[in-house]
C-alpha cells in the first residue's frame, strides 16, 4: 500500500445520487481529504440499457452541490472492456476460469429443480481441452466463470472487524458474459487495480460481493486493498431506507432549501460519530475529524426532523452577507424585489437576512418573513387581529398615539425606538405587551417577529408610518365610524 491513500466512488447512472450514494461518496472524500490522499470518481456504465448521460449528469451535479469535488476522473468503467477481457484471459490461462457452455435454459431447469438450494454443479470445468476447442469451432456461446478454490477467504474489515466467507458457499461465478462484457465483480476489480485504489468504502449491501472480489485479486496478484462497509441507512421506523422515508435524490433536497452543508452534516452522522455529542460541524471540522475507526457497525436512522433542525442551525451560523446570494432569487422570484435593488441596497439586505435568519427554520421561510419588509401591504392574521385588535377603535387610537411618538425619536435605531415603546408603556400604565402586540401586527401582518424596535428599525420610518395608516384605515372601516387618521406624520 502506498502512504496517501486512494479511495473511489464508483455510482452506477441507473438513477439519481441518492442519500445512500451521497453519504458513500461523502465518507470516501472526507477520508481522502483528512488523509491527504485521492478522492477518484467513476463512472460504473457497463449496464448499457439502464445507463444514461443525463443520470450520469445528474450525478455529478449532485456531488458538485455538496461540495464534493473529485481529484480523478470522471473514468467511465465502459473504457475499460479490452481490459476486462484480458484480465479474464490471463485467468483462463493460468486455470484460475473457465468456459461454460451451458445453455440460460439448461441453467434455468437446473434452478427450478434445485429451488434454494440451487448451486451450479461445475459440469463444464471437466471439459477436456478438446471438448473446449470443438465447441469453439462451432462457435457455441460460453461464459467465462472463476474457478472458487477451496477453503475461506478472509479479511479485516476496517468497519467490522475480521470478516470471514467459506468459499464452500459460493458458486463459482461468472465474470465475463457471453457477449464478452465483463460481470461487475471482474470490471469493479480490474478498474480497482488499474486505479492503484487502496481503500474500498461502501455500504453493507456490497458485503457479499468482498470474498469474491478478494478472490479475484488474489488470482490477478494484485494487492488486496482496505475495505470498510458502512452501516444501512435505515427509516424511523427501521425498514429499509426508501423515498416515504426521505431517501429522495440529492436535488430535491436544494429545492427543498437544504443547504449543502447541513445535508453533509447529516450524513456524516449516519453512521458515524465525532466521539463526543458535538452535532453541528462545518466541512472543514468534518474533515478533521472524520475516521474509519469511528464508523458504526450498527444500522443508522434517517430522521428527516433532524435533517430540518440540524439545516436550520447552519443557517443561522451563516453571516447575512453569504445568505444574501442564496436567498435573493427566491426573494426576485416572488415578486418581492428586483436584482437592481438587491445591488442598490446590499448592506441594508445583508442586515435583512441577519434579522429574519432566526425565525427562518431553513432557507425556504425567508420568503415569507421578507414580505412584511418588502412587500407593498400585508395580510394581517385573523387569530392576531382576533386576539391583540378586540377593540378597533381602540387599537386604532393607540397605534395612532405610538405613530406620534416614532415621529419624535431620534436616531431612527432600535435601541432609542425600544426606549421610548417602553418609556410611552411606563406613562400609559399598561404593560409592554399592549403596546408591542397591536403595533407587530400592523407592521408585519404577523403575531411573530423579531423584536419589535428590531423590526422598526429595519423597515425605517416611511415604511412604519405606511404600515401604520394602513392599519388605522382597517381598523376604523371595521368600526363603521370616522377617525382622523392623518394626525401622525406623513411618509415623506
Amino acid at each position: 500500500m502506498t502512504d496517501a491513500p486512494r479511495v473511489r466512488f464508483a455510482p452506477s447512472p441507473t438513477g439519481y445520487l441518492h442519500v445512500g450514494g451521497a453519504r458513500t461518496a461523502l465518507f470516501n472524500w472526507l477520508y481522502a481529504r483528512g488523509q491527504g490522499g485521492t478522492f477518484v470518481l467513476r463512472i460504473e456504465d457497463t449496464d448499457r440499457q439502464r445507463s444514461s448521460d443525463e443520470m450520469t449528469q445528474a450525478i455529478l451535479d449532485g456531488m458538485q452541490w455538496l461540495g464534493l469535488e473529485w481529484d480523478e476522473g470522471p473514468y467511465h468503467q465502459a473504457d475499460g472492456f479490452d481490459r476486462h477481457r484480458a484480465d479474464a484471459e490471463r485467468l483462463l490461462e493460468r486455470g484460475l476460469a473457465y468456459r461454460c457452455f451451458c445453455t440460460p435454459e439448461e441453467l434455468q431447469a437446473k434452478r427450478d429443480a434445485a429451488g434454494d438450494e440451487y448451486r451450479y454443479d461445475r459440469k463444464c470445468v471437466a471439459l477436456s481441452p478438446a471438448d473446449v476447442q470443438r465447441r469453439l469451432n462451432d462457435a457455441e456461446r460460453f461464459t467465462v466463470r472463476f474457478l472458487v478454490p477451496e477453503g475461506e477467504t478472509e479479511w479485516d474489515d476496517a468497519v467490522h472487524g475480521r470478516t470471514s466467507f467459506q468459499n464452500s458457499a459460493i458458486d463459482d461465478f461468472i465474470v465475463l458474459r457471453s457477449d464478452a462484457t465483463p460481470i461487475y465483480n471482474l470490471a469493479v476489480v480490474s478498474d480497482d487495480i488499474d486505479m492503484r485504489i487502496t481503500h474500498v468504502i461502501r455500504g453493507d449491501d456490497h458485503l457479499s460481493n468482498t470474498p469474491r472480489q478478494i478472490l479475484l485479486y488474489r488470482a490477478l496478484d494484485a494487492e488486496v486493498p482496505i475495505f470498510a462497509h458502512l452501516p444501512m441507512i435505515l427509516g424511523p421506523d427501521g425498514k429499509r431506507l426508501s423515498k416515504r422515508h426521505g431517501a429522495t435524490a440529492v436535488g430535491e433536497y436544494a429545492e427543498r432549501g437544504i443547504l449543502p452543508t447541513a445535508l453533509a452534516n447529516f450524513l456524516a452522522l449516519l453512521g458515524w460519530n465525532p466521539g463526543d455529542d458535538q452535532e453541528i460541524m462545518l466541512i472543514p471540522e468534518l474533515i478533521a475529524r472524520f475516521s474509519l475507526e469511528r464508523v458504526n457497525k450498527k444500522s443508522a436512522i434517517f430522521d428527516p426532523d433532524k435533517l430540518d433542525w440540524m439545516n436550520a442551525q447552519h443557517v443561522i451560523r451563516m453571516s447575512g452577507a453569504e445568505l444574501l446570494p442564496i436567498i435573493a432569487p427566491a426573494l426576485i422570484a416572488e415578486g418581492l424585489t428586483t436584482e437592481q435593488e438587491v445591488q442598490d441596497r446590499e448592506g441594508w439586505f445583508h442586515s435583512l437576512m441577519e434579522l429574519l435568519k432566526p425565525r427562518a427554520h431553513g432557507l425556504g421561510g425567508f420568503a415569507d418573513q421578507a414580505r412584511a419588509y418588502l412587500a407593498p401591504a400585508v395580510e394581517y392574521e385573523s387569530a392576531g387581529v382576533a386576539k391583540h385588535w378586540k377593540d378597533p377603535a381602540a387599537t386604532a387610537a393607540g397605534l395612532q398615539e405610538v405613530g406620534r411618538l416614532l415621529a419624535t425619536v431620534e436616531p431612527w435605531e432600535a435601541e432609542a425606538l425600544e426606549a421610548a415603546l417602553r418609556k410611552h408603556a411606563e406613562r400609559s400604565g399598561v404593560a409592554f405587551g399592549k403596546i408591542v402586540h397591536p403595533l407587530r401586527l400592523a407592521l408585519t401582518g404577523s403575531t411573530v417577529s423579531p423584536g419589535i424596535h428590531e423590526v422598526l428599525a429595519h423597515m425605517g420610518p416611511q415604511l412604519v408610518h405606511q404600515r401604520l395608516r394602513a392599519a388605522v384605515a382597517v381598523l376604523t372601516e371595521q368600526k363603521g365610524a370616522e377617525m382622523n387618521i392623518d394626525t401622525y406624520p406623513p411618509t415623506t
